[in-house]
């Protein structure tokens, strides 16, 4: 495995997140597999890293995990082709997409925005960042979370809808993807609720694993 030796400085631009990229997943959120890739955006705050913790907010009394494979862009990107985007990633590493599942019901009941849902400080684990060159085909890959040591999701990421080389293309063709930034690419089945005491451990072939404790934040 090679020595990421640029992992502990990610600052990312931004945090790009692609919502219903399994179909299993998909059905369990009632919702259809989509046409396109569904892309919503998390701050650079949200961002925790291996042997952090995860804080549940006061505003929701239902956050879930949801395991996700990560790509980070390794150089600008505008427009690439699907056949070229692999070559703009420079490394994986495995990810939490941490949600606020009770306020992002009530944003979609109302039409309103993610963001809020998807955003709060630590909402984003990342594990160990690995060069792209030790991931040969992020498309043969493993992905599982355990919740105190109890399997909760687990799914191989050919089973995505779009493929990572899709995602960033389909992103470069809307925003100028930089050096750093960071792309979850979507959950497979079996998102749940978390609690106070929780450890989390989500792995992914070749990848360290990424630990996080579940905190409630202090009032």
């Amino acid at each position: 495995m090679a020595d990421f030796s640029a992992d502990h400085k990610i600052r990312p631009g931004k945090i790009l997140c692609i919502g219903k990229n399994y179909a299993l997943h998909a059905a369990e959120m009632r919702s259809q597999v989509p046409k396109a890739p569904v892309v919503f955006l998390k701050p650079s705050t949200a961002l925790v890293r291996d042997g952090g913790a995860v804080i549940l907010p006061a505003l929701s009394e239902d956050v879930h995990h949801e395991v996700e494979l990560v790509a980070v862009i390794g150089q600008c990107a505008h427009n690439v082709s699907e056949h070229d985007a692999l070559s703009f990633v420079e490394g994986y590493a495995v990810g939490l997409d941490m949600t606020a599942r009770d306020l992002q019901d009530a944003a979609k009941r109302k039409g309103h925005p993610w963001s809020v849902s998807k955003g709060f400080d630590t909402f984003a684990p990342l594990g160990t960042v690995v060069s792209a060159r030790d991931v040969p085909d992020p498309q043969d890959l493993e992905l599982a979370l355990t919740v105190n040591g109890i399997n909760r999701q687990r799914a191989h990421t050919s089973a995505m809808v779009f493929s990572v080389a899709a995602l960033v293309a389909w992103c470069s063709s809307i925003f100028t993807l930089e050096p750093g930034d960071l792309l979850y690419t979507g959950t497979p089945h079996g998102v749940g609720p978390v609690h106070a005491g929780d450890l989390l451990v989500a792995t992914c072939t070749g990848l360290p694993p990424l630990r996080v404790r579940v905190r409630r934040e202090a009032v």
